[in-house]
């Protein structure tokens, strides 16, 4: 069966970021393709350029992303923009492929940006660079793929946010399942 991974670069397990994957997953699923939401949160990732140091775990995730047909990323905007240690990952994510036969060519998805209120298209056209600079294939959706809410279970809240973010897994699901054949 194929499958989507959903990463969530949101320090908190539990908050808007990891709800919004959850509801996008939901979507997916009933659409025929598998799903899991890994989160980043208590994770302590190191630079992707870091060569020196120690396994951090995060190793694991990308041997996940690589078996996978599709990755949604979920960014919590602070200050304006989405984590650095998102945007660790992503590079991280980026470099294994180009490593490893660049496994994330053609792979179906997209970013998902969670904010209380400014820097949500920011965030949305940093993280479509690493979509986009790794060959990736990435669905549209009624809106751009934001969500807001501030404290814990508010972004469930917004209708328009969510509606938005349940067609873009369908949207997910479609392609993976037209690729996949």
């Amino acid at each position: 069966m194929s499958k989507a991974i959903l990463l969530s670069g949101s320090p908190n397990a539990e908050g808007n970021t990891v709800q919004v994957l959850r509801e996008c997953a939901k979507t997916i699923e009933a659409n025929g393709v598998e799903t899991e939401v890994i989160s980043l949160a208590g994770m302590k990732l190191h630079d992707a350029m870091d060569f020196t140091s120690d396994d951090d775990g995060f190793d694991a995730v990308i041997a996940k992303i690589k078996e996978a047909d599709g990755l949604i990323v979920g960014g919590p905007v602070y200050w304006g923009t989405v984590r650095a240690q998102l945007m660790t990952a992503l590079q991280r994510i980026a470099m294994a492929s180009m490593q490893q036969g660049n496994f994330l060519s053609r792979m179906v998805g997209g970013p998902i940006a969670i904010a209380r209120r400014g820097g949500s298209t920011t965030s949305i056209q940093e993280m479509m660079m690493f979509y986009l600079a790794n060959d990736m294939i990435v669905p549209g959706s009624t809106y751009w793929n934001i969500v807001f809410g501030q404290t814990a279970g508010q972004a469930l809240q917004d209708e328009e946010g969510m509606n938005t973010i349940r067609r873009f897994g369908e949207n997910i699901a479609f392609l993976i399942q037209k690729i996949k054949g």
